[in-house]
């Protein structure tokens, strides 16, 4: 088989597989071959990646969640898999292993480890994952997306930034439209599967938002299905003009559009924001792991780049404030754009092959 070959594992969620996509697209234009290990869920994003990517779901597990069966089974499930990824690495040996995060990258690493085959992790967050954290201190090299990334003591990082998909590039630092006196485009995202707050507090305080705003809005909100039809109802009874979708598989258009994006501070939206350049109101998940949703957002709002709010003190009066901050003062949307714009790394997935490309030398 002529061609290095990257073996890229990441877990089940967009926040692994959007930057792995990016490392891919690169690495085949760079005339590589690779491919994608992952789990069932992780294969729902894996349409996104170019055909040429084999693909694999491996057995994998988490001990922390799932019941006491799954806690007990989780064990032997994760040795499964890391004896078929071993199996499949002694079959077709790849001259690197990038780990993503997330517990499908478990068996990969696993089996990259016991081999000593070159390896690396990509970490996006601002506070690094369980999964990373297990294999930080064993592997070659540390890529952060997020600056700065809380790190395990004695372990060192490089900071990439977050790759984006060829998707999100085409886009790249596209003229930003203050608001004016016509259409006003306003995006609500709640990562992948959409979020329930967001669907309880947003339309509520667009309603509230001036009544010569209001018929000028044109929203664009991704909820989740069961949520779909009480939103729809509510921008219908504030007479907002809105799309409702469980999934937008044109993100990076309607950012672009954007005059404003209201969202989750997932690291994959945090690098679509800044490479894009977009202002922004940063709802950080309180429940995400160590709070690093919250350590994603901080850069931004410390730049200026975007407004930050904590659903701790999230009510409807609150985000119908931050909201016209930006929608009432062009001046000051402008500057947030030009701030988030400064934070991007467009050349993220350069800086990640030229890591992946060194290890395997």
């Amino acid at each position: 088989m002529s061609g290095k070959l990257a073996l890229i594992a990441a877990g089940g969620t967009g926040g692994h597989m959007f930057p792995a996509q990016a490392l891919a697209e690169v690495l085949l234009a760079e005339g590589w071959r690779v491919k994608l290990s992952t789990d069932d869920r992780g294969a729902r994003y894996a349409d996104g990646f170019p055909k040429t990517v084999e693909r694999s779901v491996v057995p994998s597990a988490t001990t922390s969640r799932g019941g006491l069966m799954g806690k007990l089974a989780a064990p032997f499930k994760i040795a499964s898999g890391v004896l078929a990824a071993r199996s499949g690495f002694r079959r077709d040996r790849p001259d690197v292993v990038v780990g993503f995060g997330g517990y499908p990258t478990i068996p990969a690493m696993s089996a990259a480890l016991s081999m000593g085959l070159p390896r690396m992790i990509h970490e996006q967050n601002g506070v690094m994952g369980r999964v990373n954290s297990r294999f930080a201190s064993r592997v070659n090299r540390i890529a952060c997306g997020t600056w700065p990334t809380e790190l395990p003591q004695g372990v060192t990082g490089i900071h990439t930034g977050n790759p984006v998909r060829a998707s999100v590039m085409d886009y790249a630092g596209s003229p930003y439209q203050p608001p004016g006196t016509g259409p006003v485009h306003i995006v609500i995202i709640g990562g992948s599967q959409g979020a329930r707050i967001l669907s309880d507090m947003v339309p509520a305080a667009i309603a509230a938002l001036p009544s010569d705003l209001r018929p000028r809005l044109r929203v664009a909100h991704q909820a989740r299905k069961e949520d779909h039809d009480r939103v729809v109802a509510a921008y219908r009874a504030a007479g907002v003009v809105a799309e409702v979708r469980h999934f937008f598989d044109d993100v990076p258009r309607r950012f672009a559009e954007a005059q404003l994006v209201i969202a989750r501070s997932g690291a994959s939206t945090i690098a679509d924001l800044t490479v894009i350049g977009r202002p922004s109101i940063l709802i950080p998940l309180p429940t995400a792991t160590n709070d690093h949703q919250s350590a994603n957002a901080r850069p931004l709002a410390d730049a200026e780049a975007a407004l930050m709010l904590p659903e701790s003190v999230l009510d409807v009066e609150s985000l119908t404030r931050d909201m016209l901050a930006v929608l009432s003062d062009p001046a000051r949307a402008a500057r947030m754009a030009a701030a988030a714009l400064a934070l991007g790394r467009p050349d993220a997935a350069r800086r990640l092959y030229d890591l992946v490309t060194e290890l395997a030398r």
